[in-house]
């Protein structure tokens, strides 16, 4: 994992420290698709546990990481395969 920096040698993921690195003025382009009734995304800005569309905001950041691999890396299509729930 000595590739990715925001990942330690023990495979946890963890916050990088970029405050020493020179100022500088970056942009990213990115594209994606997502088709859901408006209702759903209506739904979804109000969950009890907070904004699940911010939240999928953020997880941008993952490709940000791996980018620093693999700069042809590509995120398509995303389904679910399968969603379990049991009680605990």
């Amino acid at each position: 994992m000595k590739n990715l920096s925001h990942v330690d040698e023990a495979g946890s993921v963890r916050m990088v420290d970029v405050g020493g690195k020179p100022v500088s003025r970056r942009r990213a382009i990115a594209t994606a698709t997502v088709r859901m009734a408006s209702e759903t995304a209506r739904q979804l800005q109000e969950l009890p546990k907070g904004d699940a569309l911010a939240t999928a905001q953020v997880a941008g950041t993952v490709y940000d990481m791996a980018k620093a691999i693999d700069k042809e890396m590509v995120i398509g299509e995303v389904r679910l395969v399968e969603k379990t729930k049991e009680p605990v």
